[in-house]
Order: structure tokens, then sequence, then C-alpha cells
């Protein structure tokens, strides 16, 4: 199998260094090229100690990674505030045998990749991994390692074309073959599901998301950590984790499945989760452009067409978005 990643931040870096070592696996970095070249990546994790990862090849652009191709798998870690251009970035190594796997934050991310490839099959990703680039080649995973799998379908439209059945079953096969690959590589909690039910487990994980990144930035940027230990915090983001999840429920027109954790749950394990700084935060102490869209705005646009309204995320999209634009100014 040859996997191509894009995107060298903490989360491409850690799923790619615990893919199968029989697997060919290129890294394409943008701004750490320099360092993941010359001296590869080192991991420092919890979840398997701390080790060196060199990839079989670095790219500086993933145009370069072209003449090494065909790719089976081309995983885009990127940022979603880059998922515009993301699909234009890979389109020299998608090719007829590619299966594209977004993992990436936030709902409505496939859409983009989906007009740009009609053809091609996508899995959709969703990681619950606390990771950090704490250095150009030094990637920190502090807890978790789940990463859940499913074909997408434009649920939202109800596309039931014959071609879209066809890219369903292509998906479907592909994510038991990658699933394997991490299996392999020791990550033993890899999730598959439904096209249906894996953006339950997307809007799942845009309650957390949303509650504790948007947060982590309004509270005087402060960790996850931190942010439960306070009260009245903690009541806000318990109270934005149920709004979306109230949402869901309506947009979906199912209820969320009991098997997932609950606010109080996420909160507790939270407690432990010292030192970790949500994504939001991170790229709003870089002075990088935060992932507003898919966080916040997009979920909010999706619920309206429903009829639902979600108060407390509405708020904090308009802070953050009025913070980020008075600071370009």
């Amino acid at each position: 199998m040859r996997v191509l990643v894009v995107g060298a931040g903490a989360v491409g870096c850690f799923y790619a260094s615990r893919l199968d070592p029989s697997a060919f696996v290129g890294l394409v970095c943008r701004s750490n090229y320099d360092a993941v070249h010359a001296h590869g990546i080192s991991m420092k994790t919890s979840s398997f100690g701390d080790y060196h990862y060199q990839p079989n090849a670095v790219y500086a652009a993933a145009e370069n990674a072209a003449m090494d191709g065909p790719w089976d798998f081309v995983l885009v870690a990127t940022k979603v505030n880059t998922s515009l251009t993301a699909a234009d970035i890979i389109a020299s190594v998608v090719s007829q045998s590619t299966t594209i796997v977004l993992i990436q934050n936030g709902v409505m991310i496939e859409s983009p990749f989906r007009a740009r490839f009609p053809e091609t099959p996508i899995l959709s990703a969703v990681t619950v991994v606390a990771a950090t680039l704490v250095e150009p080649n030094v990637a920190a995973q502090y807890r978790w390692t789940r990463i859940s799998l499913g074909p997408y379908s434009d649920f939202y439209a109800h596309d039931d074309t014959p071609l879209q059945k066809q890219l369903l079953e292509r998906a479907t096969d592909a994510m038991r073959t990658l699933a394997q690959l991490w299996k392999n590589g020791g990550i033993s909690d890899v999730e598959e599901h439904s096209a249906r039910d894996i953006q339950l487990v997307r809007w799942h994980k845009l309650s957390i998301n949303a509650a504790f990144n948007a947060s982590s930035v309004l509270a005087g940027c402060i960790g996850n950590g931190e942010a439960v230990r306070d009260p009245y915090l903690r009541a806000h983001i318990k109270a934005c984790m149920e709004e979306v999840l109230d949402a869901t429920e309506t947009v979906f027109g199912v209820p969320m499945p009991a098997r997932f954790a609950s606010p109080d749950k996420i909160i507790r394990s939270n407690e432990k989760n010292v030192g970790s700084k949500s994504s939001m935060l991170q790229d709003w102490e870089a002075h990088r452009p935060m992932e507003l869209d898919a966080i916040l705005k997009s979920p909010l646009e999706l619920a309206e067409k429903h009829g639902v309204s979600m108060p407390r995320l509405q708020s904090m999209y308009a802070l953050l978005r009025s913070a980020e634009a008075q600071r370009r100014a």
C-alpha cells in the first residue's frame, strides 16, 4: 500500500507514524519541510512512548509526490481553513485507484472534495487525539488514539444515484483496508462506520470542538484541563455541547447513539487533559486563521435550515469572528 499524508502537523505526523510499517508512506510538509526532510520526526507520545519516525519520502508540495504515484490513499490532515484550496492542491496525486481520506475538524468539510473529484471514493475520518507540534519536527501526543472512519455520501442532499452507490462500495472496501493498516501499526481503537453514522460521529466531535475550542480562546487562552476546573466555564462548556447534540438529532432525524460519550463524561475526561491546548487556541496564539467556518459557521447555517437555533455557538462565532478581524486590521 502507498499512502500519502498531506499536512505534517501533529495529527498528520502521529497517524502517519502509526501506519503498518510495510506501507510506503509519503509526507507532504509545508513550513516544516526542511526540518522533517533532514531529521525525520521525533514522536513523544503517551500511548507508545518516545520514538523516531522517518517517512519513506518527504515532499515540499503534493506536486512533487506525483512522480512516486499512484497513491492508494491520499490522507488530508490540513486545517479546514485551507480546505477550499486543499482539493486543488491534491489534484496531481489523485488517480483512478486513489481513495481520499479527510482527517479534519468541522462539518460539511467533504463538499469541496466531492465537487473537485466527483468519481473518487472519499472517506471521512474523525479523531479525538490530543496532540501538538511542539517544534517543526517534534510532535507530542498527550491522550487518546481513536480514529473513526466512514465512507462519504452527500447525506444532506440525499444523493442516491448509481454512481454514489458505486463510490460507497469502493469507499467501504478502502475503509477496511486502511483500518487494518492502522491496527497493524498499533492503533487498536480504529472504528468503522456507515456513511450516515460517520456524520453522527463528526457532529458529536463537533460538539466537543465547538465547546472547547471557542471557549478556550474567549476565556483568556486557557487549556481544556484548566477550563473544566472553573465551575462557570464547566457549565458553559456542557451547555454548548448539549446545544450541538440537540441540533444534530433534528438535522438527522435520529437520536444520538447511546454509546457516544455524554457531555459529563467528556468533561470529566478532560480534567486529566492538563497541558493540552485546543487547536483553535494554538492557531490564535500563533496568529494563524482559526477554523471558524467549519467548526462554528457551517453547523450554524445547516441547523438554521432545519429550523434550529444555537445561541451559544452564534455568540461565540460572532465574538471570535470580530476578534480575528480586529487582529487583521
